[in-house]
């Protein structure tokens, strides 16, 4: 069985029980440097780093199928996470899903803002249609290094629109920070981060 298990925004403690009780019970345990890093030394499953193609990690995981395997995600896995790869992947009895706090979810729990009413997006890997995007009054995106906070301030100015950008740096980390900004006062870089784009009001 192939467990995909969200780990939450960073800090372990937001972790859920049930991904924390699959994690101690696994065979094999898959994820990024930084997420093997949260695991307890003491855990005696195989661990591997997630392979940078997915293709590569779909043959690993093939060949460990008859182990517990816990493929770990960052925030949730079916938030632009890794969950969605595995649902094209493998069918449905050879996985189970195990959701996460989401960073999305964290900051706006954090700043109070209300999600009922929330576009999620994420910026990994493509050029977001901003025109469509900044038509929504609240919008959240996941960035990445290359489409952050600057870009998407400046799309915000060209089109001479009246928004705030919400931004959350490492979030759940020692050294996580908020900022409430207009697109004007947005710096050129952040640490790892999530924005929230609100119509002013």
């Amino acid at each position: 069985m192939i467990h995909i298990v969200g780990i939450g925004p960073g800090s372990p403690e937001l972790m859920t029980g049930a991904g924390a009780l699959l994690i101690q019970k696994a065979d094999v345990i898959v994820g990024s440097k930084r997420q093997l890093g949260e695991i307890p030394q003491d855990n005696p499953a195989e661990r591997k780093l997630l392979p940078t193609q997915l293709s590569e990690l779909e043959a690993f995981l093939l060949e460990r199928i008859g182990h517990d395997i816990v493929l770990l995600a960052s925030g949730d896995p079916l938030i632009y996470g890794i969950g969605n790869w595995a649902l094209q992947k493998f069918p449905p009895e050879q996985l189970q899903i195990v959701p996460g706090i989401s960073s999305i979810q964290y900051l706006c729990s954090r700043c109070g803002i209300a999600m009922n009413d929330l576009y999620m997006t994420s910026s990994h890997g493509k050029q977001p249609d901003f025109d469509f995007l900044l038509a929504h009054p609240k919008v959240a995106m996941v960035t990445d290094s290359k489409l952050g906070p600057a870009e998407i301030a400046q799309e915000i100015l060209r089109r001479k629109l009246h928004k705030t950008l919400v931004i959350g740096e490492n979030l759940s980390y020692p050294d996580e920070r908020l900022h409430r900004l207009k697109p004007e006062q947005v710096a050129a870089r952040y640490d790892m981060n999530v924005v929230v784009i609100l119509d002013e009001g």
